[in-house]
């Protein structure tokens, strides 16, 4: 994907997330399974724990957005502005279902802080198995670095493990601060485990990392 038609792609994505959509409402709290299954442009309301803090992503989805996750599935939150969530902290959102470039979010979206909090284990996965049924979670995956790392700025970067299952490719998002190109371990054939949100954008899955400590060396 190029850079040119990323940005295209975000800035249109920008436009529809300002006009919003009205749609169904869902009365009650749901779980974030139930959410996922309904049509796009359902409003619902979900709780779930912090895994993707504040702005993270900022780079590449030009907002402040967030993931949360609870026993049943997770799913992004596209807002505005920051609201300095971080991680395991506990919220209830209330949003709009849209699809943004085949991934799955909330827009539009009111976010109310709750009481207690929860580290959320992301689940080991083969490179392979990133697809759309963990579209949401948070997973860690372990292989070898196939391919020189691709420079996406001021987007991010490209990193593409595989464990024998199948190439994934890791979206490190430059507003994270891992930089590929300063860490020497980012070689062809350098074996790296990897814990990140479980993406899609446009045509291929992915895994996107949150912080540098997200990514490192297994002898």
């Amino acid at each position: 994907m190029s850079k040119t038609i990323r940005l295209s792609l975000a800035l249109l994505f920008a436009l529809l997330f300002v006009v919003g959509i009205h749609a169904p409402v869902s009365a009650s709290t749901i779980t974030i399974a139930q959410a996922r299954s309904m049509p796009l442009g359902s409003v619902v309301t979900v709780e779930g724990y912090v895994t993707v803090a504040s702005g993270d992503f900022s780079s590449a989805t030009f907002d402040q957005g967030f993931a949360i996750q609870d026993d049943t599935a997770g799913i992004y939150v596209s807002v505005p502005d920051n609201l300095h969530l971080q991680q395991n902290r506990h919220v209830q959102v209330t949003g709009t279902l849209a699809d943004s470039f085949a991934l799955l979010i909330l827009t539009n979206a009111t976010v109310e802080t709750l009481p207690g909090a929860k580290r959320v284990e992301p689940m080991l996965v083969n490179t392979g198995d990133v697809s759309e049924s963990t579209e949401g979670l948070l997973l860690t995956v372990e292989g070898v670095i196939t391919q020189p790392v691709g420079d996406d700025l001021p987007f991010g970067y490209r990193v593409y493990v595989d464990d024998g299952s199948g190439e994934l490719q890791l979206f490190v998002h430059a507003s994270t601060g891992i930089d590929p190109f300063t860490q020497g371990y980012f070689e062809v054939g350098r074996r790296v485990r990897a814990t990140g949100f479980s993406g899609e954008f446009i045509d291929h899955f992915e895994l996107d990392p949150r912080s540098p400590g997200d990514i490192h060396p297994v002898n």
